[in-house]
């Protein structure tokens, strides 16, 4: 199977009119590059739900606050399409800033109700400017289906809730969260980690999933309690979403933030 790669919209909307004209299911899978066996685990997905499979791989600078970790995200675009070409993808959606944005990389959709709370309270920018990005993803790509980690479960609902209220008519599938032998989910900002991190950062699942055995406010006090004991710097949130029937966490390792979730 050849792998294209594709820089411009217009470039990759050849390709999709000529998938379409034959009547072809395609699936999405949106990154930000940095691949693992995670966005593989996703792909592997897409590659069961329709005909042909398109990745995107492009660092959002909308979903970036400025005293985070844009500039260092770790970024290797000939690394990326050498992995994919073994994943079963039959094209990479990588475009510039100026492609995806020619007005300006400004976040020009608002996320919905599902935003509120949880991330939002720790990083306001990031979902208008994960919605802006995948709807402009979803625009070049038109994708029949796409799918998206779980790991990023808020973010999951709000894509979801954005389809809808637009209209998109995409069905949105969850991948299951990959993890390391240790039970760490797996991101591209492990990376960041030194090996004593690491050994603490495998207790965040550990405590989570504890947490999400008796989802009480006190457990949930003692989660993130446990956290800080285990050797975390700083707890933003251990929280239960009775609606998405999850308890989600993220916490800081030195300049590193981690998240995680359970289903209850």
């Amino acid at each position: 199977m050849s792998l294209s790669v594709h820089h411009t919209q217009k470039d990759l909307q050849v390709l999709v009119q000529d998938w379409k004209a034959q009547g072809l299911r395609i699936a999405f899978v949106p990154t930000m590059g940095a691949l693992h066996e995670g966005h593989l685990s996703l792909m592997r997905l897409a590659r069961g739900k329709a005909d042909k499979v398109v990745v995107s791989i492009f660092v959002n600078p909308t979903q970036f606050a400025p005293h985070e970790d844009f500039d260092t995200y770790p970024r290797d675009l000939e690394s990326d399409v050498e992995l994919l070409k073994s994943a079963g993808v039959d094209a990479v959606y990588a475009p510039t800033e100026g492609d995806l944005y020619p007005e300006g990389a400004v976040s020009d959709q608002k996320a919905g109700a599902a935003a509120a709370g949880l991330e939002s309270d720790f990083r306001p920018h990031f979902f208008d400017g994960v919605v802006s990005v995948v709807y402009r993803l979803f625009k070049a790509v038109e994708p029949d289906v796409a799918v998206f980690g779980e790991k990023d479960f808020q973010q999951l609902q709000v894509i979801h809730e954005m389809v809808v209220d637009k209209d998109m008519g995409i069905e949105i599938l969850g991948g299951p969260i990959a993890r390391d032998k240790f039970g760490l989910a797996l991101s591209s900002r492990n990376a960041y980690l030194g090996a004593g991190e690491l050994e603490i950062a495998r207790m965040l699942n550990q405590v989570v999933y504890k947490a999400a055995e008796n989802p009480s406010n006190e457990a949930l006090e003692e989660a993130a309690a446990m956290l800080v004991e285990a050797g975390f710097d700083k707890v933003d949130y251990v929280a239960y979403r009775p609606e998405w029937k999850r308890v989600l966490t993220a916490a800081w390792l030195g300049k590193t933030r981690l998240i995680d979730n359970c289903g209850v």
